[in-house]
């Protein structure tokens, strides 16, 4: 008799749990998706289209806040968590839940659904959201780009649109964003891509995706989001911790796995961190993962004409995902603010519509604005709450370029980062070692 299946995802890990473990799988049946994280998303189906043979019907989308009455409503007998960047409290805290409502509880490991490349594979991940991993993905393109190596990127999925439009998606210029009508999430992690002239792809089905990466790839990079384990089994695992968050790298999931499995780990943001903080993120490596090679590396802020803004009223603007779920309370914009001496102004009180709801949602947001665009009408609200901000100038901390993007009444000046290697051990000594068929 088949179990009768959750899935509680957030729009990317749990489309991929179903279409690599469940569909097609004669054992289970896949009743619903739960959805949290993303705004909005509950209120789409899974599609029959992308299903498969055993489903005739669209799967329905609900809120995750409903899962213990769903559970007991749908006859559920095991709910999959397919999802990243929780605390592992928080894990444990679902577990609960679900089995009060009566249900097992179930996590899927890599060796269910990691895929296998025919080419050489690269995986860039983190203990947690907001630790810098594009930053590293992107130098090791460049790196192996430098060798003569066509190099291709696979992006964490991020797909908030219509799923049968979206199964694989290629970036490689600007109208290919509009023709996939991208939020500003997914502009923050493919737009830096398409600067430096590399293909990306993200989508909704990865064996798919793969295959056609593969097509024009010597070397592919996996290009992890939030703190998730790759899609796709990696030939070498590099992985970044952040010392802003100290034990953070045993204290999340899956995040702690990558940790635990790395190859090469990264500490960024040695240039603005605790020494002492720097010190636990070692000790644990000392402690979990011995073998693991460390690279020490600057987080560098780059700010776009710094003399215009000191002693300036701004307001900064932050990577949407780290300041909101990633924990995080500033960013680069607000780094940049302080060190040009500018008035930073709050802007928890202009807030409208669902950027106000983020606020009381995020309570540990005070002096920045998530880059929150997930729709047309959020970004509408963003730029509303822009223009009530009385402030002279907007910085712009998140990854895409949102003047591109925006229609505001005051300028927005761009802040970049770079990572810059501290230690002895560089990613171009690692990445001699690495050898491309």
């Amino acid at each position: 008799m088949k179990e009768r299946v959750i899935i509680e995802g957030a729009a990317g890990r749990d489309y991929h749990n179903f279409l690599t473990f469940f569909k097609d799988n004669a054992d289970y049946e896949v009743v619903a998706f739960t959805q949290a994280q993303i705004p909005g998303i509950e209120k789409r189906v899974f599609p029959k289209e992308l299903a498969g043979k055993l489903y005739k019907k669209d799967i329905p989308m609900y809120p995750e806040s409903e899962i213990a009455s769903l559970i007991k409503k749908l006859k559920i007998d095991v709910v999959n968590l397919a999802y990243s960047d929780l605390s592992n409290e928080e894990v444990m805290h679902k577990t609960s839940i679900v089995n009060a409502a009566g249900a097992d509880f179930m996590l899927l490991g890599p060796h269910q659904t990691q895929l296998k490349s025919s080419k050489p594979v690269i995986s860039i991940t983190a203990v947690r959201t907001g630790c810098g991993k594009s930053q590293v993905s992107r130098k090791i393109a460049r790196i192996l780009k430098a060798r003569g190596l066509k190099v291709v990127a696979i992006r964490h999925p991020m797909p908030y649109g219509i799923l049968k439009d979206e199964v694989v998606e290629r970036f490689a210029s600007y109208s290919d964003f509009k023709k996939c009508k991208c939020t500003i999430e997914e502009l923050e992690e493919y737009e830096p891509w398409v600067n430096e002239g590399f293909i990306i792809y993200a989508g909704v089905d990865y064996k798919k995706i793969l295959r056609q990466a593969e097509k024009e790839a010597d070397v592919i990079i996996w290009d992890g989001g939030n703190n998730d384990f790759s899609f796709i089994k990696p030939d070498l695992s590099i992985v970044l911790v952040d010392p802003h968050r100290p034990n953070h790298e045993i204290l999340y999931y899956p995040g702690e796995y990558n940790f635990r499995t790395a190859d090469v780990i990264v500490i960024n943001k040695v240039n603005t961190a605790k020494k002492e903080n720097i010190a636990i993120v070692k000790e644990n490596i000392r402690k979990f993962n011995p073998k693991a090679k460390v690279i020490e590396t600057a987080s560098n802020i780059i700010l776009e004409n710094p003399g215009l803004l000191r002693n300036k009223a701004v307001v900064a603007i932050e990577d949407g995902p780290t300041v909101t779920h990633g924990g995080m309370p500033y960013g680069a914009g607000l780094l940049a603010a302080k060190a040009n001496h500018c008035k930073i102004i709050s802007p928890v009180k202009y807030a409208v519509g669902s950027i106000r709801e983020t606020f009381r949602k995020f309570p540990h947001l005070k002096d920045v604005l998530p880059a929150m665009g997930y729709s047309p009408q959020q970004i509408k609200e963003l730029e509303s709450t822009i223009n009530k901000i009385p402030c002279d100038f907007v910085i712009d901390g998140s990854p895409a370029d949102l003047s591109r993007i925006l229609n505001v009444n005051k300028p927005i000046v761009n802040v970049t980062y770079d990572i810059q290697e501290k230690s002895s051990l560089t990613l171009s000594n690692i990445l001699k070692k690495f050898v491309v068929a």
